[in-house]
């Protein structure tokens, strides 16, 4: 056997064995316990980074530790292939999505394959195959037919350079993300699923979730959003009324206006007369719909001259003003203001020198007048509030719910946050809609047989916009229904539709239809899921709800999509920039004792914080010139060992290194094992401690807990003097290493003359026998003190234990020959003397 472990020779001699003998590929059929071991599938972007690395190796172990338990594994992969980069690429380097995403693939698959990843590659597959998006668009046409499909005006992100509507996400500072233009507020027909109709057994499916992080059950009921409030009208200065919902009733006291959104009915008919006001509702239309938008721009409003009348005082009359921080599509399209308690309110109400009046108090303040930077949203008792005062927020608002319903102006009423989803997407690169246009039967479904609705090959990015609008050919085709000339729907699906089931597609492929409902139950729900915290609301939402949706229509007998989650750490580096402001790579620079030095330049630089992992910042590392110098194996231990899981892991030069010195360690051990005879009970003891300890760390994916007890195992390994016990204990380490450094291992395994791959061998058992200790250290002390320590053996006699405590040689000096007024002794654990 060579002194040193080869990586790069064994790295690529037993990659080529697991595909050749088809180690990972999962068996239907297979008698055995099944277990499904999935992490969160990539975006093919160009090349994996350090992240990718440690989800996935996270994933590899426990997946290959399973198989060693006996189970049927399914881990496979594949590629979130559709978005918004992929035309980005189009537009900017001028080749076609298509080919772009493809390229990205194989380049990515190959980084993997270097890994050593036990993934069941016959599965693999990539959302922008019309394989995969022709079933999806079936599934679409199923949900619409059970009625959780429909389309409906809706205020919509509008880029007006790039002519397509934005996710909340692509909107950045009221600009488009690529384009930069300011965004404008639209109405556009989308299509929505009903999600909003599963809302109550999505909020109430949380808990049942046993294994979740409960940080991301909680962004989960937080998301969905239930609030029990008060829906009523306030009379109106005209006339008229405007409804409004609250989920602070208790705080109706503290009102100083009342605001309405810029499409409101009242802000429209207003328009028609007033210039001022027509001019004011075209800027509210400047302006993204997301929440963090609406929080962050600043608060304008434009006073309509009327005024609501207060419900519990006629004489109170509040100004009435179309405000940019109301949407029509949340709640009634109107809202009262409470600026001491909101802040949204109390920033509008600085603005315009509105009243700002406290009617909670947190104990120390009672008065009016509210003076602070910002407003109170803590609980508290109610002040300044007649008949609410001394009331605590909850009693108060049942209060007022109770008023408005006895005096007939309001009602209590259970409002979600939670709004129906809209997939619509004016952008090529996605799953096309499966519906047809036509001017004499309206929008109807395509037929079934005309799926897949495939993507045209010949379109061009030179113009922006949606080149399916501008296809020559693709959107002309005939209504199904009547045979007139009728175009096809050139919206695509959102993208967390594709990801929203392709779990299930891994574990059932029929070319006719999405998944077999047998097959798939087989395998599902997912026993372990594992992925960024990022994807901890919107994406595991709506695979829960598209899970539950396939229930509902009667396509699966199960509700929810993932048995167990993990949201592990970010992996991160340290930051460089140059002395002009460019952001600088760790290829770019040199460390010394000065510091950090530019190579283009020679300038020092300062090294920046420490953060996570990003193409913008230029922190990343490549991961293969890391396999190149250190091996697979090396990576893989690094990734593990370092941070608990969950916490973000710092890349360092230093741990890279450790973990290879630790490979070379191992291998030195396999090198040097005899077959020497006698017994090492001490060895043995800690060997059994450690099959055990880490079986049961590896499967709570403490996986830096599992890492340090074999540490410790082979300090007592290389401690130890040749005997049987520790021959046994090396090759059996080989086997408990396997998941974590298995091109090690299968090297070993086969130097050490076994037959098969150690990838298809049992994990060791563990003898009961040797996980109990037949020893105890127990405490002497005097008066409370301690004075020394006996090894014992287990259970032994009060008296024997007493006689060896007073026996001691301490314990006499102590003692200085007087007896002891008393001994008290706690078997295995203590004996205390009063002297």
């Amino acid at each position: 056997m060579a002194s040193r472990f080869n990586p790069l020779k064994a790295d690529a001699a037993w990659q080529k064995a697991w595909d050749d003998n088809r180690t990972f590929a999962a068996r239907d059929d297979s008698p055995k316990p099944k277990s499904f071991v999935l992490e969160m599938f990539p975006y093919p972007s160009g090349r994996i980074h350090m992240g990718h690395v440690r989800n996935y190796t996270m994933g590899d172990v426990l997946a290959r530790f399973r198989r060693m338990r006996g189970y049927e594994v399914l881990h496979p992969m594949g590629w979130d292939a559709f978005g918004m980069p992929a035309e980005n690429a189009a537009m900017e380097k001028k080749v076609h999505p298509g080919g772009w995403t493809r390229a990205n693939i194989a380049t990515m698959k190959a980084q993997l394959k270097r890994l050593g990843f036990a993934l069941d590659w016959t599965r693999e597959l990539a959302t922008c195959d019309p394989e995969y998006y022709g079933q999806e668009q079936a599934i679409f046409l199923d949900f619409y037919e059970a009625g959780l499909v429909y389309r409906k005006e809706s205020a919509v992100n509008w880029d007006p350079a790039d002519m397509t509507v934005l996710a909340n996400e692509q909107v950045i500072d009221g600009r488009g993300w690529r384009s930069g233009a300011l965004v404008e507020r639209r109405k556009l027909s989308q299509w929505f699923l009903k999600i909003t109709d599963f809302a109550d057994e999505l909020l109430e499916g949380v808990q049942a979730l046993e294994h979740w992080p409960e940080k991301v059950k909680l962004m989960q009921e937080n998301w969905i959003g239930k609030s029990e409030g008060l829906r009523f009208r306030f009379a109106l200065s005209d006339g008229g009324d405007v409804e409004v919902f609250t989920t602070r009733p208790d705080t109706i006291f503290g009102s100083s206006f009342v605001a309405v959104a810029a499409d409101h009915p009242i802000a429209q008919k207003l328009a028609e007369t007033s210039e001022d006001a027509a001019t004011f509702i075209a800027l509210c239309k400047q302006g993204g719909t997301t929440a963090a938008e609406l929080e962050t721009q600043e608060k304008l409003g434009f006073d309509t001259g009327l005024r609501a009348v207060h419900p519990f005082d006629p004489a109170w009359q509040l100004p009435v003003y179309i405000a940019n921080f109301v949407l029509m599509d949340y709640g009634t399209g109107a809202v009262f203001g409470v600026p001491a308690h909101d802040q949204r309110d109390f920033e509008f109400a600085t603005k315009y020198a509105l009243p700002i009046r406290r009617v909670v108090s947190d104990g120390d303040q009672v008065s009016p007048e509210y003076h602070s930077d910002e407003a109170y949203t803590g609980p508290g008792t109610l002040v300044n509030s007649h008949f609410l005062d001394g009331m605590d927020v909850a009693d108060a608002k049942r209060a007022v719910i109770r008023r408005a319903e006895e005096g007939g102006w309001g009602s209590g009423t259970t409002v979600w946050r939670l709004r129906d989803w809209g997939v619509s997407r004016q952008r090529y690169w996605g799953t096309p809609i499966p519906f047809i246009h036509c001017d004499g039967c309206g929008v109807v479904p395509a037929p079934r047989e005309s799926l897949p609705i495939v993507l045209p090959e010949d379109v061009s990015f030179d113009i922006p916009g949606n080149p399916l609008d501008r296809h020559p050919s693709w959107k002309h085709v005939d209504c199904p229904q009547c045979g007139a000339a009728a175009r096809r729907e050139t919206d695509t699906l959102d993208t967390f539709v594709d990801s929203s089931w392709y779990f299930i597609r891994f574990a059932s492929q029929p070319r006719d239809k999405p998944f077999d409902k047998a097959m798939a139950e087989q395998w599902l729900p997912v026993g372990q899921y594992i992925g960024g915290v990022e994807h901890a609301i919107l994406h595991l939402l709506y695979a829960r709800f598209f899970t539950r949706a396939l229930n509902r229509i009667g396509k699966l007998d199960m509700t929810e999509p993932f048995a167990g989650l993990f949201t592990q750490g970010m992996v991160t580096h340290e930051t460089y920039k140059s002395l002009d402001g460019r952001w600088l790579s760790p290829e770019e620079i040199r460390k010394d004792s000065a510091g950090a030095i530019e190579l283009s330049s020679g300038d020092v630089i300062d090294i920046g914080r420490i953060e996570k992992m990003s193409k913008s910042k230029k922190n990343t590392v490549d991961p293969e010139p890391i396999v190149d110098q250190y091996g697979a194996d090396a990576v893989r231990w690094f990734m593990l060992s370092d941070s608990p899981p969950e916490r973000d892991l710092e890349w360092s030069e230093n741990g890279i290194e450790g973990a290879w010195r630790f490979v070379q360690r191992l291998w030195r051990l396999v090198d040097g094992v005899t077959d020497a005879q006698g017994e090492d009970k001490d060895l043995d003891r800690r060997l059994h401690r450690t099959i055990a300890g880490v079986a049961e760390d590896v499967e709570a994916l403490t996986f830096n807990k599992s890492v340090a007890k074999l540490y410790e195992l082979v300090n007592a390994i290389e401690r130890a003097a040749p005997s049987a016990s520790r021959s046994n204990a090396i090759r059996t380490l080989v086997r408990i290493v396997a998941p974590m450094v298995p091109h090690l291992a299968e090297e070993a395994w086969a130097q050490m003359g076994n037959t098969g791959l150690v990838a298809d061998a049992p994990w060791p058992e563990v003898d009961p026998a040797l996980l109990v200790d037949d020893e105890v250290t127990i405490a002497v002390q005097i008066n409370g003190k301690l004075r020394d320590t006996l090894v014992m053996p287990k259970g032994a006699d009060r008296e024997i234990v007493e006689a060896a405590a007073m026996a001691s040689d301490k314990v006499v000096r102590q003692l200085e020959g007087k007896a002891p007024r008393k001994v008290i002794v706690v078997p295995d654990r203590l004996v205390n003397i009063v002297a």
